[in-house]
């Protein structure tokens, strides 16, 4: 199976224990050397497409930092163009505590106090943000999403609700080829 990884680390696929044919991994961030012949790495934006055809688009948490409602329209469209088949999971915006800062209720608080706490509360994977303009943009560059939202985003989707103690979690949009 040929995958395409859109946001995907070498890592993960090191830890997942599972090995396609081929993977190739799509992501802003200068992964490094895949370091394994069947992992390939392309520097490059997962909204702009012109990936090739792939068996599967596979991407675990990317659409809520995407940037708003356009970018994650040309991100499904890349999914949709590149393989018949995917599985695009995404953090559950209504889940009572926020994944990124692990802090309970904080997508549904205003902007400035979002950004206030990002200053003074360390990420759950990452130190307090000082610098105000940072701490803003950081903010601002995590928009969490509804079961409504991923609906319309994948259409053709099964959508899945990752659950933690009953209640969903994450939402997973799949769809398996015909």
């Amino acid at each position: 199976m040929r995958v395409l990884d859109l946001g995907g680390t070498v890592v993960f696929w090191h830890t997942l224990g599972l090995r396609a044919r081929n993977v190739t991994l799509v992501n802003l961030d200068n992964s490094g050397d895949p370091e394994e012949p069947w992992m390939e790495i392309l520097h490059a934006d997962a909204c702009a497409g012109g990936f090739g055809n792939y068996d599967l688009v596979f991407s675990n948490s990317l659409l809520e930092h995407l940037g708003g409602h356009a970018r994650r329209r040309q991100f499904a469209d890349v999914v949709e163009q590149s393989a018949p088949s995917w599985w695009i999971q995404t953090p559950y915006r209504y889940f009572p505590v926020e994944p990124h800062w692990v802090f309970p209720g904080f997508q549904f608080l205003p902007f400035q106090v979002r950004r206030m706490i990002c200053q003074h509360w360390s990420m759950g994977y990452g130190p307090a943000i000082k610098d105000a303009a940072e701490a803003a943009e950081l903010v601002a560059s995590i928009e969490l999403i509804s079961a409504a939202e991923m609906r319309a985003y994948f259409p053709d989707s099964e959508i899945w609700f990752d659950r933690i103690a009953g209640m969903p979690k994450s939402l997973v949009a799949v769809k398996a080829q015909a």
